[in-house]
């Protein structure tokens, strides 16, 4: 049987968030089977759990917020991605405020934490969702064009492509397809950062957006060139993050999905609103276990390794 999956022990972390720059801690609890993802608001006068799904979604400008009632945790999708590359089912995230803390900017740290806590096999199935029937959402025309696509596939790819037109994005990888039976999440995805341009900074600063951001956590670009003294981290890190959200804002529907996304300019928004597609066509997806662990995807049968 492929089993779900929790951690052995608690984990923590202490950062700041990069909108609010707001001092954060996260502590990442074992679950119970068939628990899921759940973002604990330890901070408030009584605790409010937010349980991952499509439609916890509540505000994807600038990042993937998930609310319940009048309580939110806004930039959830690096740790969720984390989550989905590493296979981890069920986990409490108990958090002091009101976004997840950005770390280095991209998910390595939240493997890292992940790791360090131990993966431990839990004696329930894991139950994915088998997309059976192509699902497509597009907005926008010509050079405005964004989509995003999720097909039948045994196991889990995603293929993503990216234009920015900025000299050091166009002077970089612009399209990346990652596969999970035969890539390591952990090398190969998990160490791209959120990119941001000096422009628009300056900009979001100024309406109270990115007040934890800078070149510790992000690659920063000016008109012509990235800022940071040690480069990227990939040849091809821009659309490696944009993979690396992509996998974190699908994996909030709650279940690990056996599909092929692909995506051309996509962002949280339309990533958010091609789940709450799939959702509504009740003859494309289904739930499925594998009893016989040999039936399951490559990639899908052991956790993941280090790096």
């Amino acid at each position: 049987m492929l089993k779900q999956r929790t951690l052995k022990s608690l984990t923590r972390a202490v950062g700041v968030g990069l909108h609010s720059g707001q001092r954060v801690e996260l502590t990442l609890r074992p679950a119970a089977p068939d628990t899921g993802i759940v973002f604990r608001r330890v901070d408030l006068p009584d605790p409010v759990d937010i349980v991952m799904s499509a439609t916890a979604v509540t505000d994807t400008r600038m990042a993937s917020t998930v609310s319940s009632g009048n309580a939110k945790v806004a930039t959830v999708e690096h740790l969720m991605s984390a989550c989905a590359g590493l296979g981890v089912d069920n986990l409490y995230v108990d958090i002091t405020a009101e976004e997840v803390p950005i770390l280095d900017g991209s998910a390595a740290s939240f493997v890292f934490l992940l790791q360090s806590a131990g993966i431990e096999l839990q004696n329930v199935p894991r139950r994915f969702i088998r997309v059976l029937k192509p699902v497509e959402v597009r907005e926008g025309s010509g050079a405005n064009e964004k989509w995003a696509r999720l097909d039948p596939f045994h196991g889990y790819k995603l293929r993503f492509e990216i234009e920015f037109n900025h000299p050091a994005v166009d002077s970089s990888g612009q399209m990346v397809e990652f596969d999970m039976s035969v890539g390591s999440y952990s090398r190969d995805i998990a160490r791209a950062r959120t990119f941001g341009f000096t422009k628009d900074v300056e900009m979001m600063r100024a309406n109270g957006l990115a007040l934890g951001g800078g070149l510790d956590n992000a690659i920063v670009m000016d008109d012509y060139k990235v800022l940071n003294a040690d480069g990227l981290r990939y040849d091809d890190e821009f659309v490696k993050h944009k993979i690396l959200d992509a996998m974190g804002d699908l994996y909030v529907i709650g279940r690990p999905l056996l599909a092929a996304f692909s995506a051309f300019r996509s962002g949280h928004a339309l990533n958010n609103k091609l789940l709450r597609e799939l959702l509504s066509h009740q003859d494309a997806w289904e739930i499925v276990t594998f009893e016989d662990v040999r039936e399951a995807p490559a990639g899908f049968a052991v956790p993941a390794r280090a790096w």
